[in-house]
């Protein structure tokens, strides 16, 4: 545990910043598997659960917590399974 005052409040924001980054990476993973589990049943608000999906990966992006490619990629492959 560090002793000075700056470091101790470092790992305090350190770890509220990985809790915050954790929840956003998750909820971007879940809108994924929500979208891709709405394709495999066939299901008929495909566009809305893509949308949702793009938005999320979008703001991990924008949050920096994925890089402009993976984000990029990662869109480009549900567009795919849209049509």
């Amino acid at each position: 545990m560090p002793q000075i005052k700056s470091a101790i409040k470092r790992v305090k924001t350190a770890e509220k910043a990985n809790l915050r980054n954790n929840a956003q990476r998750s909820a971007m993973r879940s809108a994924i598997k929500n979208f891709e589990t709405v394709v495999a049943n066939d299901g008929d608000n495909k566009e809305e659960m893509y949308r949702t999906a793009a938005r999320a990966i979008d703001m991990a992006k924008s949050k920096g917590l994925i890089k402009a490619n993976k984000a990029a990629r990662d869109k480009s492959r549900l567009s795919k399974k849209v049509n």
